[in-house]
């Protein structure tokens, strides 16, 4: 239990300290963490842990890391995965924005940001590359074979041209998935 426990702080401390840009630019470096290092849990259940958690509020690398500390290793787990993901970055947060209000105006800093940019893009762009394969139609007939990239087409019409409030689309598309997707 102890080395589980040591193996959560390390895989997911690991993760979150060379990711860069925010939650979901870090949770393909957790899911290389959870699936291929540690084998915790297979792809599927990723990505299904990443469904659920990003319909819950919050940070996803906070509610992701301690649902799967918690299915490897009960609540030890989740407080192990918490901490390993929060208290690292709070340390970090605390350097970093002291050295940032003393070299704000720096041109190195400012040209540090602006390279980093594309590689947080690319770390987005993977995630959704990655999250992908979970909607593709595998099973299923008709409309419900297709229904989960009508909710997705769906939702990014209604949210980015519509302004629709992100929430209303989370509940429906919660809604139509346990109508039609069981």
């Amino acid at each position: 239990m102890w080395r589980t426990l040591l193996d959560l702080f390390i895989g997911f401390g690991r993760a979150t300290l060379l990711g860069y840009g925010g939650g979901p630019a870090i949770v393909p470096l957790y899911e290389h963490e959870a699936v291929d290092v540690y084998q915790w849990v297979t792809g599927e259940e990723f990505g299904q842990a990443l469904a659920f958690t990003n319909a819950l509020p919050g940070p996803i690398a906070t509610k992701l890391t301690m649902y799967i500390g918690y299915k490897v290793a009960g609540w030890a787990g989740a407080a192990v995965a918490l901490i390993s993901v929060t208290i690292p970055v709070f340390i970090i947060l605390v350097g970093f924005f002291t050295l940032l209000a003393k070299f704000k105006d720096s041109p190195v800093v400012k040209g540090m940001t602006a390279g980093i940019r594309p590689v947080v893009f690319v770390m987005l762009a993977m995630l959704a590359l990655d999250f992908a394969r979970y909607i593709l139609p595998t099973a299923g007939t008709g409309l419900v074979k297709w229904l989960p990239l009508l909710i997705a087409a769906a939702y990014f019409v209604a949210a980015h041209y519509l302004h629709l409030n992100p929430l209303i689309g989370v509940i429906a598309s919660l809604v139509i998935g346990g109508l039609f997707l069981r």
